[in-house]
């Protein structure tokens, strides 16, 4: 009996991975954030029924984030730049709770947002071309923190236009797009 219980865990143990390859098997079952949000279907907003969570932009030059989706909330947060893109990552009513770059945010009334689509620079001295290609001529040079309207985005860039001067950006370089996002 002993013998054959010792068997049976001896070839367990044998068919266990060790090493580079236990790590590997590891890895592959733990699933990143990325691969779990493209796992999971998109959620979709109840009152606007447009997919969450989405990029805007704000209308005015201040908006008030509140604690909660109405007037009687408090202003925990005021956004000072008009065309800043804020993510959507909830609905109530007229109401939209808001995100910006660095996860700051609250609940903002619909109509402080537009559709208009801009993305936030996020690297300092990020080299605007004339071409989506890394040897295409220099337009520009954009400081971290420069708010752009975007024209189109491909894969790896985007064409923006910033004070009315137009240009490709790497698009690792701004916030305001999910990953694979294509637009025209």
């Amino acid at each position: 009996m002993k013998q054959s219980l010792f068997a049976l865990v001896m070839a367990a143990l044998a068919m266990m991975p060790v090493g580079p390859a236990a790590q590997t098997v590891q890895t592959q079952t733990e699933p990143t954030q990325t691969e779990r949000q493209q796992a999971e279907p998109p959620q979709i907003g109840p009152e606007t029924g447009l997919p969450l969570p989405r990029y805007v932009s704000l209308k005015t030059s201040a908006g008030r984030a509140r604690r909660g989706p109405s007037t009687s909330h408090r202003v925990d947060w005021v956004f000072a730049h008009r065309n800043m893109p804020l993510r959507i990552t909830g609905e109530f009513e007229n109401w939209r709770r808001v995100e910006d770059s660095e996860g700051e945010g609250g609940w903002m009334h619909y109509s402080q947002l537009s559709g208009v689509r801009t993305v936030l620079v996020t690297r300092d001295m990020v080299p605007m071309l004339e071409r989506p290609q890394l040897d295409a001529p220099q337009v520009a040079l954009l400081e971290a923190g420069v708010v752009a309207h975007i024209i189109e985005c491909l894969f790896d860039w985007c064409r923006l236009s910033v004070d009315g001067t137009r240009g490709w950006v790497d698009r690792t370089a701004l916030w305001g797009l999910d990953p694979g996002e294509l637009l025209d």
